[in-house]
């Protein structure tokens, strides 16, 4: 009887999150929750995030270190201002790493809904330029953001000065988009994180020999990078990608 009661409560739990995440691709991305929003940002099908977690003794010296797929918000703009969280002795430290496709567009619509909620005395003028950043096409390229925060800046600080100061030659063959079939698209162009918050862009064409990258039979998809010696390897499964009835990525 209790396996069976386990069992009901577990397909409950999972039809509920199937369920959210049903309302939230049909919910107008105008509509999202801060939230919402985070969420496709840090975990959905189009950005899962990486954490590399450290336990601190009282002393503050780190002692194991693990990593794991998880779900994890940005900070909030208090949080980055007053660094509360930062060198707290024995508390856990981390670095996070959220890769996500931003030719999607829900994780464009993600990043500017989060704009509009945190500054909501935005002109008109502003808000309507955003909002068209949202309808472009990117018929030619796929862009991968790279984001790198957390509590651990021994290991935080590095990796965005690694990122500010590279270029595209800094990850020739150690930055590429993988198929389920072995198929390799390299990077075309890399730019540098900016004023726009959306972190690092890997650049990659959208075309392999002269057909589409991905579609929807690609099963799935990978994206590795290589960040000094943190290696990045994030899978992505393309039937989970569709929104609005289209592949995003």
């Amino acid at each position: 009887m209790k396996r069976i009661l386990l069992l009901c409560s577990v397909f409950v739990l999972f039809a509920a999150n199937v369920s959210a995440q049903k309302d939230q691709k049909e919910k107008p991305w105008t509509e999202w929750s801060e939230k919402e929003a985070l969420k496709v940002m840090t975990d959905s099908a189009w950005a899962p995030s990486q954490t590399a977690s450290t336990e601190a003794e009282p002393t503050g010296n780190a002692i194991t270190a693990t990593q794991r797929q998880n779900a994890i918000s940005l900070p909030s703009a208090k949080e980055t201002q007053s660094g509360e969280t930062l060198g707290r002795k024995g508390a856990a430290l981390s670095t996070k790493y959220h890769v996500a496709f931003l030719t999607a567009k829900p994780v464009r619509a993600a990043f500017i809904r989060l704009m509009e909620l945190r500054r909501p005395d935005a002109p008109a003028e502003r808000v309507a330029e955003l909002r068209s950043f949202v309808d472009r096409d990117f018929p030619d390229y796929i862009v991968v953001s790279l984001i790198v925060e957390g509590t651990d800046q021994q290991k935080v600080k590095p990796a965005s000065q690694y990122l500010v100061g590279a270029n595209q030659a800094t990850f020739k063959d150690i930055a590429y988009l993988e198929r389920k079939d072995g198929k390799r698209v390299a990077l075309m162009d890399y730019k540098a994180p900016g004023a726009d918050q959306m972190g690092a862009k890997f650049v990659f064409p959208r075309t392999l020999e002269g057909k589409p990258f991905l579609d929807a039979n690609s099963g799935e998809v990978r994206v590795y990078v290589e960040i000094g010696k943190t290696k990045l390897s994030r899978r992505f499964k393309v039937a989970d990608m569709m929104y609005g009835g289209k592949l995003e990525h």
